[in-house]
């Protein structure tokens, strides 16, 4: 066999080896279930399907986003007052742009909400909130009170149940 012919070889057989190995579960599989649910129980409320349909009375909300419809609906009612820059129903985030309170004109503030999971859970939620002031030199950032984003993180669920509630009632 001649040089290039064994160094061929070795380049195949290292490929047939990492498409092996990938398929392997040391690689990352998904985290064990420890609430006691059975997987199938836990995956019954995933994100949408792909007709639209399955698991809305357990994920509560629309077929159509991939994220808890409460929780969505609950950011969004509760950061009305902010301008909206993007929201991204599909992979659950909601940017705010920058909103200045008219009686504190030389201070802002932008917020980020990640809803992580389709069960309407307090760890399902995560509250970024970014505050800049303005000085000689223009906008810079400054720090923001950690309770502050806890505070926005609890009226945001709080809203989550009351719209939930308000739908069983239904």
């Amino acid at each position: 066999m001649t040089q290039a012919g064994r160094t061929l070889f070795r380049g195949a057989l290292f490929m047939v080896a990492a498409l092996a190995l990938s398929a392997c579960s040391v690689f990352g599989g998904p985290e064990r279930n420890t609430s006691g649910e059975s997987r199938a129980e836990d995956n019954s409320s995933g994100g949408i399907g792909i007709f639209g349909g399955g698991g809305e009375s357990n994920r509560g909300g629309d077929a159509g986003i991939g994220v808890n419809s409460f929780l969505w609906r609950a950011s969004l009612d509760t950061l009305n007052f902010m301008p909206l820059a993007s929201a991204d129903p599909f992979g659950g985030v909601i940017i705010t742009d920058w909103y200045s309170d008219p009686t504190t004109p030389t201070e802002r503030f932008k917020a980020t909400v990640y809803i992580l999971d389709t069960r309407l859970r307090a760890d399902a939620l995560n509250v970024s909130i970014f505050r800049q002031t303005q000085g000689g030199s223009g906008w810079t950032d400054a720090s923001v009170d950690p309770d502050t984003e806890t505070q926005i993180e609890n009226a945001i669920l709080t809203r989550a149940r009351e719209l939930r509630l308000s739908t069983l009632g239904n």
